[in-house]
């Protein structure tokens, strides 16, 4: 397993819901991912409840810090229904079948599949990683170094990608409202 690949592995534990298996695994994973050292020492001494605490209203509550690469680029839109149907296409690509309870664009499952299979999703994905590590350090959380130590794995942003994450800071991901229109019903005869 090539260093990268160990990375990614350590870092999707790291952006998982803080489990008493994560916690059983903190010596492993500090042994094996040094980049990582200062989010483990910070969740090594963070109470269990407080961590899994701050997990939740960072990542559950806030869709600034979305976990899910696809809501970067295509927010709540149809669009990302076919970005989701990609990251499924992908792992079957590398001979993997997605079947996990997140959907396919979640970053731990994203992470776990760059350990297998290289950083294909991560580097599609680039403008989006860099929002949410912005967002991340912005807010101040050790999360953040998590972000910075996968990030630095892939090659610099292009200046397309640059572009997208301009943009997509100023305007936040594309909304849509999606339903019917009110319509009115003419009815013509004797109907009442």
């Amino acid at each position: 397993m090539t260093r990268h690949a160990v990375l990614y592995q350590a870092a999707a534990y790291c952006l998982s819901y803080p489990d008493d298996e994560f916690f059983e695994r903190l010596p492993l994973l500090r042994q094996a991912a040094p980049e990582l050292r200062e989010f483990l020492d910070h969740a090594a001494g963070t109470p269990p409840g407080d961590l899994a605490a701050h997990y939740v209203r960072l990542f559950d509550f806030k869709s600034r810090h979305s976990l899910y690469l696809s809501w970067w680029r295509d927010g709540d839109t149809r669009r990302r229904g076919m970005a989701l149907v990609r990251f499924k296409e992908v792992y079957r690509e590398h001979g993997l079948e997605f079947s996990g309870a997140e959907l396919p664009d979640f970053l731990p499952a994203v992470l776990e599949f760059s350990a297998l299979a290289g950083p294909v999703l991560l580097r599609e994905h680039r403008s989006g990683l860099e929002l949410l590590r912005i967002a991340l350090t912005d807010h101040g959380t050790p999360y953040a170094q998590v972000l910075d130590a996968v990030c630095a794995t892939l090659p610099g942003p292009s200046p397309k990608d640059r572009a997208e994450a301009l943009a997509l800071a100023r305007s936040g991901p594309p909304r849509e409202e999606v339903g019917l229109e009110p319509f009115a019903v003419t009815l013509t005869g004797d109907r009442p």
